[in-house]
């Protein structure tokens, strides 16, 4: 008796691990079709035929796909008639399609992922109908009398529901960041030239999903893309910073100009012929407290031969500031962004972490950058003892 038992324990757990190395689809298509119906792996934008399966005389087809974590699929009659799954593994997945385009009306049950697809699709599907709708209506207007006022309404109109379809996206998105469907929520497009989520701020929700998925599909080749790609952007919305702030910014702002908390301004051009450690530090700053501790001795020992700090501030609170420099009777240069909240100089300097430093020769070159510790105090002794 205990052997059967035991033997039915083996048989019930092989039967589920052979459930999870695969899914399966069944479905139903009406109207007349073709004979064979195509399912396609996605790897990334390219459609990979794994199998095809004969449509019966009512219309039925099923699939039985093997599969080892969730991946997007592609349905298809023909390259463009067919619908996208995100199917995973242990999945009975069920459909039914009114008409032969594929797209237009269908129902699927069994697979979380891919109703979470359908979901995408038939909101964008409705926006564009309803864009549609405008833009015959502006088409058809324009010209006719009462244009000035009917022309400008549509127009608002079009414009609605381009954001109202992209805070779908964005509420899409918040509910669903451990699921790999939130990636087509990131990429929909309105039209072939225009992004559902068009705003550059919209890069916040490719960041919150790579964040996501990477912890729950580090091995996915749609994360690893979907990674890649925000990297990218990320470069780039960088690098387009950069150069509008190097066309608003002149040359000589490369050496600050700041207020000092009694309001004077002094830059850092008025200490060439010292050797100038160029500091950036926040009150808030546990690590900036600290240093500044150690920065006093050094101040101490080589203020007479030479040295200088031109110190610069990033927090928003000026009196803060101005209490911190008085308290802590920090006794060289101290400055201040002029706007904390778009810090023109740390940009520049490229400063991504506090406490951050540039040491500056007699000439006003950049000779070292972000020295602190020790490996700080043996330069100074190397300027300063031989």
């Amino acid at each position: 008796m205990k052997r059967i038992l035991f033997l039915t324990a083996i048989i019930i757990i092989y039967s589920g691990c052979k459930e999870k190395s695969s899914f399966n689809v069944r479905g139903v298509i009406k109207g007349k079709t073709s004979h064979h119906i195509y399912f396609n792996r996605l790897d990334l934008d390219t459609p990979v035929l794994i199998d095809s399966a004969k449509i019966t005389r009512n219309g039925k087809f099923r699939f039985r796909i093997k599969a080892s974590e969730p991946d997007f699929y592609q349905l298809s009659l023909s390259p463009d008639n067919f619908i996208t799954l995100l199917a995973e593994p242990g999945e009975n997945i069920r459909m039914h399609f009114d008409t032969t385009a594929l797209y237009e009306n269908y129902s699927v049950t069994g697979s979380a992922g891919s109703e979470k697809l359908q979901v995408l699709d038939n909101n964008l599907i409705e926006t564009r109908k309803k864009l549609d709708s405008l833009s015959n209506a502006y088409t058809s207007a324009t010209g006719e009398p009462g244009f000035d006022i009917t022309g400008p309404m549509l127009e608002t109109r079009f414009n609605d529901l381009i954001k109202e379809q992209r805070r779908k996206n964005i509420e899409f998105i918040i509910t669903n960041t451990t699921s790999l469907a939130s990636i087509k929520a990131l990429y929909q497009h309105i039209d072939p030239d225009t992004y559902v989520l068009y705003d550059p701020k919209d890069l916040q929700y490719l960041k919150i999903v790579t964040d996501s998925l990477k912890k729950y599909y580090p091995n996915s080749k749609h994360v690893q893309a979907l990674a890649r790609d925000f990297e990218n952007e990320l470069s780039q919305m960088y690098a387009g910073q950069l150069e509008r702030l190097s066309e608003q910014i002149e040359p000589l702002q490369l050496n600050p100009d700041l207020l000092n908390p009694e309001g004077k301004r002094i830059s850092l051009e008025s200490q060439r012929g010292k050797y100038v450690l160029l500091t950036f530090w926040s009150v808030q700053s546990k690590e900036c407290i600290a240093e500044n501790l150690e920065l006093k001795k050094y101040y101490s020992l080589y203020n007479k031969k030479g040295f200088e700090i031109y110190q610069i501030n990033l927090d928003p609170n000026e009196n803060m500031w101005k209490s911190a420099v008085k308290f802590d009777e920090l006794p060289w240069i101290s400055t201040r962004e002029d706007e904390p909240g778009n810090p023109v100089t740390a940009r520049l300097f490229n400063v991504r972490e506090l406490p951050a430093n540039y040491l500056f020769d007699r000439e006003g070159n950049i000779v070292a950058s972000n020295l602190h510790g020790r490996t700080l105090k043996l330069k100074l002794e190397q300027l300063f003892n031989n």
